[in-house]
């Protein structure tokens, strides 16, 4: 499976040829709707409403198809909320019918009694569970008034259903860093497995990065906590950064932004990265001749990510073979350059730079799209020929619980948006 870039005669580790990329990918992330509930105030694609131009069944199906033909091993489908989808069952079914494993992330609000058992018997989905404070006080200040208790309830639904080493999945703030110990109690308490991920400056996540990202001795206490709890807690290769304080996390330990990765938007649109919603780094669509197969393998973007990398400025430091100097997206938004350090750089480079910019922010790039129902979309969304031909969306498909009624728990097969 791996790309025909890769040189016939290389002895490196597998990790290391990751690095020019594969034919497939090893996952990638498929945000199913922009359409939320929450407004999570670091929501990395701010979500809310959701797009007219969104792929339809029948147009997701087909790049089912593809990745099972493209022998991906798994789909990690988000948003936005993708179970308001009204097709999202369907959807996750046609995918595990077609050997295409998925993981989910959910805030958990339609996962009833009913639809956790319905879980629960397919052996080829993983849920994720979104969580970001061991408590209401710390989760419900970030993710909104009660989502905290609707996490909970969702947990409780999973656990009574039989399901194991469902995850709870945790993006780590500075007012969350101290309640490690707290999450793994409560993963452990519902037989689900924690994963722990980084914040990055993506979406609305860019308007608040400065005032939640961990401070610089708890990225240490964090990675310190890691290490201690090893393979028990998954990190999705969020931290490698933090490896530059000497001993690499479990992981591949570097970027696969475009190599073993990418994220497919709403539309069709596909990113190197699902972190970095941007034009920078958009390679192609789904609808595209050729479709996903032809973006992942044609792209010249990513063509050239899976290009040697010289390391740039942090090609000198003696820790760059363990870093490999940090997230792309994470110094993208931050404004800092591409080949250099990470702002959260543990040696204190990325602060240096950090520092050096300009007071005025508004230098920085902004994501390519918004869908925040707390503000309106300012950048234009170009038609194209599909969408002209739907009927128009209705005020009432807007509302991503529109017909939700939890009191009754509705059949998944029946619950409409």
């Amino acid at each position: 499976m791996t790309s025909p870039a890769l040189p016939a005669h290389s002895t490196r580790r597998l990790v290391d040829l990751f690095e020019y990329g594969l034919a497939a990918p090893i996952c990638l992330t498929w945000e199913l709707t922009y359409a939320c509930n929450l407004s999570c105030v670091h929501c990395l694609s701010s979500s809310g409403r959701r797009d007219p131009r969104e792929l339809s069944t029948s147009e997701a199906k087909a790049v089912i198809d593809e990745l099972e033909a493209m022998q991906v091993f798994y789909v990690n489908i988000g948003g936005g909320e993708p179970t308001v989808r009204p097709d999202f069952w369907d959807l996750l079914d046609y995918a595990t019918s077609h050997h295409v494993g998925v993981k989910f992330s959910t805030n958990g609000v339609r996962i009833t009694p009913e639809a956790a058992r319905r879980l629960a018997r397919n052996d080829y989905v993983d849920v994720q569970i979104s969580l970001d404070g061991a408590t209401a006080e710390v989760n419900d200040a970030v993710r909104g008034a009660g989502s905290y208790a609707t996490a909970l309830r969702a947990m409780e639904n999973l656990a009574a259903a039989g399901m194991k080493n469902f995850k709870l999945s945790v993006v780590c703030t500075r007012h969350n860093i101290p309640q490690m110990d707290a999450f793994k109690a409560l993963a452990d308490r519902y037989g689900a497995q924690l994963r722990l991920t980084r914040l990055r400056p993506s979406g609305r996540g860019a308007d608040v990065w400065d005032d939640l990202r961990p401070a610089r001795e708890q990225q240490r206490q964090l990675y310190d906590w890691l290490l201690a709890h090893g393979e028990s807690v998954l990190t999705g290769d969020s931290f490698f950064h933090l490896s530059a304080y000497g001993q690499a996390l479990p992981g591949l330990n570097l970027c696969g932004a475009g190599r073993v990765v990418c994220l497919v938007d709403p539309v069709g649109d596909v990113y190197a990265c699902p972190f970095a919603i941007h034009d920078e780094f958009l390679a192609g669509n789904v609808r595209d001749p050729g479709g996903f197969t032809g973006v992942w393998r044609e792209s010249a973007l990513f063509r050239d990510l899976r290009s040697p990398q010289t390391g740039g400025a942090c090609a000198s430091c003696g820790f760059y073979d363990t870093c490999k100097g940090g997230c792309m997206a994470a110094k993208f938004f931050t404004g800092l350059p591409l080949d250099g350090p990470d702002p959260e750089c543990v040696q204190g480079y990325g602060e240096d730079l950090l520092a050096e910019r300009p007071a005025d922010r508004a230098h920085l790039p902004r994501p390519s799209q918004d869908h925040s129902r707390r503000r309106p979309v300012d950048l234009p969304l170009p038609a194209r020929r599909a969408d002209l031909e739907r009927p128009p969306v209705s005020d009432c498909a807007q509302d991503p619980l529109a017909g939700l009624r939890l009191a009754r728990t509705p059949s998944p097969q029946h619950e409409k948006s």
